[in-house]
């Protein structure tokens, strides 16, 4: 599931910042599939504007992800490799190649190098959420879409409705899926960018990457179930498939990196 997919004719292909970026179909699907829901019942505010709104929408997780993935990307480049970037069906990879040129020509990242080049995806995505929440509070703004534990501080609740469609989509949509995929990609469990973090930190203090997956088996585990509870279908079928992988990691084959 979570494995770069093939190349195929309908591959948008282009370079940014100097890295080579492929979105296969299987992302704009994604997009679509997540946000039409979200999108109908948010139209009820702008009759009319359902179409418009999934087209920002899908562009909005299109950027989202997109700086998550370039956030890896930069910081490999500072660590010494070059990156390809791929956005897929289940967000995107940044895939470390062996040469670029002169000083670029490091394969094996110490683990500092390598907590820090998995930690900058996530963070490069709540840099731009908070660059838009604090773009819109400045102006007075609603965020409509925000997690509960962000809406409920005092500084960040309330404001003025936003009433264009088009704003309201530009500012709610790159706000949500910002905050709650990196959230998500910080979860310890492997192969997510959290499980990875945890494998670091675990080696460094003495341990294995055994102990890791454990760790990582019981998070998954904990995620099913909490998403089971909660009715979160996506959130279960997620993690039980992560958990069934790692359970493979611990009785047959290693961890695959994504480093």
């Amino acid at each position: 599931m979570l494995a770069e997919p093939g190349r195929t004719a309908y591959d948008v292909n282009f370079g940014l910042l100097g890295f080579p970026v492929r979105i296969s179909i299987g992302f704009w699907i994604m997009a679509l599939v997540f946000g039409y829901d979200l999108v109908t019942q948010l139209a009820q505010l702008f009759p009319g504007s359902r179409g418009p709104l999934l087209l920002l929408w899908i562009l909005s997780v299109f950027v989202s992800i997109l700086v998550h993935e370039l956030g890896h990307a930069l910081a490999m480049r500072a660590c010494g490799q070059h990156a390809s970037i791929v956005l897929y069906h289940f967000g995107g990879l940044a895939i470390p190649q062996n040469t670029f040129g002169a000083g670029f020509s490091k394969k094996n990242n110490s683990k500092a190098e390598k907590i820090f080049i998995t930690a900058a995806g996530p963070l490069a995505q709540l840099m731009l959420a908070g660059i838009v929440i604090a773009v819109a509070k400045a102006r007075g703004f609603e965020i409509l879409l925000m997690p509960e534990f962000l809406a409920s501080l005092p500084s960040l609740a309330g404001g003025q409705p936003i009433d264009s469609p088009g704003m309201f989509g530009l500012v709610n949509f790159l706000v949500w899926p910002s905050v709650m995929w990196a959230l998500l990609n910080l979860i310890p469990v492997y192969p997510l960018d959290g499980g990875q973090i945890a494998k670091e930190i675990i080696e460094l203090f003495g341990g294995t990457a055994y102990h890791a997956i454990v760790l990582s088996l019981v998070c998954a585990v904990l995620m099913a179930a909490w998403g089971v509870t909660s009715g979160r279908l996506f959130m279960t079928l997620l993690f039980v498939s992560l958990a069934y992988s790692n359970y493979e990691m611990l009785t047959g084959g290693g961890p695959r990196r994504r480093f």
